[in-house]
């Protein structure tokens, strides 16, 4: 019984383990896709008023985002055509892995109290 226990809470840690974003990944990923042509320096300073501040979002929201540009998702603001194409070869550890890099950038995000 304790050993099926410790084999199941080792199982389980390593699941959290393989599924943890890689920021290092991401960034290289992110560069390679010149997000900022975009988004602007930092991925905060949009060169159009159409295109989103997106450095410092919620990691859950990027990875919402970008993975909904990957499955023809037309949520409002997800049916952009430059971004299904660019999105569309990476895997969802790819998205995962860009979604950390953007949220750990700084941005201008507020929460309001």
């Amino acid at each position: 019984m304790i050993k099926s226990a410790l084999i199941l809470a080792l199982l389980s840690a390593s699941v959290g383990i393989a599924h943890a974003a890689d920021i290092a990944k991401g960034k290289e990923l992110v560069e390679k896709n010149n997000c900022a042509a975009c988004h602007g320096t930092g991925l905060k300073a949009p060169v159009a008023p159409a295109y989103p501040k997106i450095a410092g979002q919620y990691q859950d929201y990027l990875y919402y985002a970008l993975k909904s540009y990957t499955v023809n998702n037309a949520n409002v603001g997800r049916n952009n055509a430059i971004m299904q194409s660019q999105m569309k070869p990476y895997s969802d550890k790819d998205l995962r892995d860009m979604a950390a890099y953007i949220a750990s950038l700084p941005g201008d995000l507020v929460v309001k109290k």
